[in-house]
């Protein structure tokens, strides 16, 4: 079975311009069973349960009939004990069946308290990251991450020394974004705040944390106390302040920051959790102080947040940040290149490469990473330059097809409402003439089928309705279309109307 391991090995992140673990041969084979194993799991559990939970989980080693597995949080770490810790050893044992068992460590080392007097930040040999004071295995089980009294003694969740606006890239895509996290990190205490909350949302690998992170590395200070906290770190500081009894130190010292900053919002779960969330949001932006937010869908998306959370996460500014141009992909490659040389000064990719990659490999900022990464492999390991027949082998399977256009609830009633000649909030209301009827139920069937909102949730944004009422429209019109020609011509229509 799953075991706990009270203390983790600290691992640094493989992005590129960090040297090549000197075993890396050795674990290939390791390696690829790790990834068989996550493919499997992936499909299992669903693309959404394995990003939540899974996909920041690694594989330090496999040691004679158990595998060691590390996760950066103990929340995480905790969960997975509590809800997956069968279905993991499963699918190890499906792939070698000579695991028994699954170690599971935390690798992001516990911060202590800063020292009163001022002493120089030790920084931990080829990681890049500054340590205060790393805890040994005693004192990591003992210190839990708490915040006291004094802010200060809080470390919040570890900041990536490299990701500051410095080397922040700006495009198109991020412009909006990359100037109000700046004007929020420039402020100092006193100064009116323009936007409050600021929330910023994009997909996977587009940016959000690197201009989360360096809103607090730039924020800290100018008589401003700023801390950043995944929404992870901030669910189990809360339950754990609940557990020991200190809670309200808990709220006092949150209350007492000036720049709070919490990422991955979506993971926020729990009602007393979100009820404590609001509390701290509402009592820092009545009085003045700073929050910043960063999610991977905006506010209204968030199904499962209640709707004052949601409504006060809206009032702020909303910034998206979209897909990544060509010329900023471009930039970006170019600048890992950069990186890279500073510790592989032989290494050197062709410009027709850089285009080939930048045009082909589109998804996120993390895929090209991946990509110039894979180069530096073969370059290093091979002794062979790199060329495009090697790009295109290395990189073909993060050469994804066009994601299709993203649906919302409210472009479906607002296309419905015009295309059949009402009202939105006639379609919302109670009313139940035929003219209003019909289009309603219409609406509710794209809603179910052009996006992944859950029954429950298409019936509260269509004027509260229950499920059943969904699931009801659903059907009719389905039955409908077999047998009324014109009638499935006009939802074809307006499928087309929405996704274009």
């Amino acid at each position: 079975m799953l075991k706990q391991s009270h203390a983790g090995t600290p691992m640094g992140s493989a992005a590129v311009g960090f040297p090549l673990p000197a075993a890396a041969a050795d674990t290939s084979a390791d390696e690829s069973g790790w990834a068989r194993v996550k493919r499997r799991l992936r499909i299992e559990v669903g693309e959404d349960i394995f990003s939540s939970w899974f996909a920041r989980m690694e594989m330090e080693a496999v040691e004679g009939d158990g595998v060691r597995l590390s996760v950066p949080t103990r929340f995480l770490k905790s969960w997975i004990l509590a809800h997956y810790a069968e279905r993991v050893l499963a699918c190890w044992q499906a792939e070698d069946p000579t695991i028994q068992r699954i170690d599971l460590a935390v690798r992001s080392a516990v911060l202590r308290p800063l020292p009163v007097k001022g002493k120089a930040a030790e920084c931990c040999p080829g990681s890049g990251r500054e340590t205060r004071g790393t805890a040994s295995e005693p004192e990591a089980r003992n210190s839990e991450p708490r915040l006291g009294s004094n802010p200060e003694a809080y470390g919040g969740s570890p900041l990536d020394p490299r990701l500051t606006f410095e080397t922040f890239l700006v495009g198109r895509s991020n412009t909006l974004a990359h100037a109000a996290a700046k004007q929020v990190a420039r402020a100092r205490r006193g100064d009116p705040v323009m936007f409050n909350p600021l929330y910023i949302h994009a997909g996977v690998g587009l940016g959000k944390t690197h201009l989360l992170q360096a809103v607090a590395s730039a924020g800290n200070g100018r008589d401003r106390k700023a801390l950043y906290l995944t929404v992870e770190k901030f669910m189990y500081g809360f339950v754990s302040a609940l557990k020991t009894q200190t809670a309200l130190a808990f709220k006092e010292a949150l209350r007492g920051i000036d720049l709070l900053i919490i990422d991955d919002l979506q993971f926020l779960q729990g009602k007393t959790t979100q009820a404590e969330f609001c509390h701290t949001l509402n009592a820092l932006i009545d009085s003045g102080r700073q929050v910043v937010v960063a999610a991977d869908r905006p506010p209204n998306d968030l199904e499962t947040l209640e709707d004052r959370v949601r409504s006060r996460l809206a009032g702020g500014l909303v910034v998206e940040i979209g897909s990544l141009e060509e010329e900023l992909r471009l930039e970006i490659l170019q600048a890992r290149v950069g990186a890279a040389r500073v510790h592989h000064p032989g290494f050197d990719v062709p410009p027709p490469v850089l285009v080939f990659i930048a045009k082909t490999v589109t998804h996120n900022g993390r895929d090209l990473d991946g990509a110039l990464n894979r180069l530096l492999a073969h370059n290093k390991l091979t002794g062979q330059p790199v060329t495009m027949e090697m790009a295109e082998l290395a990189v073909r399977d993060l050469v994804r097809p066009q994601e299709p256009k993203r649906v919302k609830i409210e472009d479906i009633q607002r296309t419905v409402a015009r295309h059949y000649n009402v009202s939105r909030s006639d379609m919302l209301s109670s009313r139940r003439t035929a003219n209003v009827v019909r289009p309603r139920q219409i609406a509710m069937y794209l809603a179910k089928t052009l996006t992944l909102r859950s029954l429950p949730e298409i019936g509260r944004r269509f004027g509260g309705r229950d499920h059943t009422t969904v699931l009801h429209a659903v059907r009719k019109i389905e039955s409908l279309t077999d047998t009324d020609r014109v009638l499935a011509d006009e939802i074809e229509t307006l499928k087309r109307m929405l996704m274009e």
